[in-house]
C-alpha cells in the first residue's frame, strides 16, 4: 500500500514510520528535507494546494499530521483568529481536496483529545485520579481552544469527504504521544524536570503523572491504530481515541475501537511505578 504522510517529521510521524516503514511505501512530506527517513521523502508546504497535488498521485491513503505553528496550542483557549489559525483550516482543506481529487481510499487525520477537551478542563484534577468520569464516541465536540477547534473542523470536513465523495475517513483524538525519550507515563513530568521547571516528586510533577497515565498514547500503541485504520475497509467515516490501554483513561472507547478497527494497545500507563533509569 502506498501512502502520502502530511507533517512525516514530527513525534507522530515519526512513531508511525519507526513502527510501519516495512509494511507500507511511505511518502513522506514535511516543509523540510530530514537528515534520514525510512521512505520517500518529499517537500512542500500543506497551505499549497499546487505543491501538494502532484504527491498524492499513486497513493492509496494520505495520514494527515502537518499543522502550521503559531495559531496557538492546546492550552491556548483565547477566542480569537489569527493568520496561522486560518491557514490550518486551507490545509486541512487543501489535503482533504488533493485526496478526494486523487481518488484515494482514505483519509487518517490526527485529530486531538483537544476537539473535546474542554470536559477535562471542566473537571481537572479530579479527572486525573480516576474517579469515574468518562467520556465515549458519541461525545460531541467541546474544543478547549483555537488548536481544538482547528481538529474540531478538520473532523467535520473529513465526514463531508466521506459522505459526498466516498472517501474512507478516520479521525484519531489522540492523547498524549511523544519522542522516544519521553514515551513513557512519566514523560511530560520528566521533562518538565529537565528544563528546570519542577522537581521530581514535587506535586506539579505528580499531577503531569497523574494525567499521563490517562492520556498517554505510547508509539507503538499508536503506529498500531494507524495501521488498523489503513488497513480497515468497513469504515465510512468515524473517530477513536488515541490511548494506550490505560486503566485511568476518560477517553474511554477503546471497546468500540476494538469492534470497529481491530485495535488492540499493548501498553498501559498503571504498569510504570517510576521512570525509566
Amino acid at each position: 500500500m502506498n501512502v502520502l504522510v502530511t507533517g512525516a517529521h514530527g513525534t507522530v510521524g515519526t512513531a508511525i514510520a519507526d513502527h510501519l516503514a516495512d509494511r507500507y511505501e511511505f511518502t513522506l512530506l514535511d516543509v523540510e528535507e530530514p537528515d534520514d527517513a525510512p521512505g520517500e521523502s518529499v517537500v512542500a508546504d500543506v497551505r499549497a494546494y499546487d505543491e501538494i497535488r502532484p504527491h498524492f498521485e499513486g497513493q492509496d491513503a494520505v495520514v494527515h499530521l502537518a499543522l502550521v505553528p503559531g495559531h496557538g496550542g492546546p492550552g491556548d483557549r483565547e477566542v480569537g483568529w489569527s493568520a496561522p489559525f486560518a491557514e490550518n483550516l486551507e490545509a486541512i482543506a487543501n489535503v482533504y481536496e488533493a485526496a478526494v481529487d486523487a481518488d484515494l481510499e482514505s483519509i487518517v487525520f490526527a485529530s486531538s483529545n483537544h476537539a473535546v477537551g474542554m470536559a477535562e478542563v471542566r473537571n481537572a484534577p479530579e479527572i486525573y485520579h480516576d474517579e469515574g468520569y468518562r467520556i465515549d464516541h458519541t461525545e460531541p465536540h467541546r474544543p478547549d481552544s483555537r488548536y481544538g477547534v482547528t481538529k474540531s473542523y478538520g473532523e467535520d470536513l473529513g465526514r463531508l469527504a466521506a459522505e459526498a465523495h466516498g472517501i474512507r475517513f478516520y479521525a484519531l483524538r489522540i492523547g498524549s504521544v511523544r519522542d522516544p525519550e519521553y514515551d513513557h507515563p512519566y514523560g511530560d513530568a520528566e521533562r518538565g524536570v529537565d528544563r528546570g521547571d519542577w522537581e521530581r516528586g514535587s506535586e506539579p510533577y505528580e499531577e503531569q503523572v497523574a494525567r499521563m497515565r490517562g492520556t498517554w498514547h505510547s508509539r507503538r500503541d499508536l503506529a498500531h491504530m494507524v495501521e488498523c485504520c489503513l488497513e480497515d475497509e468497513s469504515v465510512e467515516w468515524d473517530h477513536f481515541y488515541g490511548v494506550s490501554g490505560n486503566e485511568r483513561r476518560w477517553l474511554d472507547d477503546l471497546a468500540h475501537a476494538r469492534e470497529t478497527i481491530g485495535y488492540e494497545p499493548r501498553d498501559n500507563g498503571e504498569e510504570w511505578e517510576s521512570p525509566p533509569e
